[in-house]
């Protein structure tokens, strides 16, 4: 069956699918690649939910959830 008797048979609908998920993908990693391109990573410190390790350590400190000493142990730690 053709284009003509009102739609896709067979092996149509097939190449329409993966038609659709080729150019998905295809976008998905245009953007990926932009995104890491443009990305703002500082001193190679590693973005939890797009914050750092030491800045999540950095808040704890400023709440008052953990001490000096702790901080600084922590800190030590994490610029190994």
């Amino acid at each position: 069956m053709g284009w003509g008797t009102g739609g896709f048979s067979g092996w149509g609908w097939l190449m329409m699918i993966l038609m659709v998920f080729f150019w998905g993908l295809a976008i998905w990693a245009i953007f990926s690649v932009i995104g890491g391109w443009t990305s703002k990573k500082r001193d190679g410190e590693i973005p939890i939910h797009g914050e750092s390790a030491l800045g999540l350590l950095k808040k704890r400190y400023a709440a008052g959830e953990i001490t000096r000493e702790e901080y600084e142990t922590l800190r030590d730690d994490l610029s190994r």
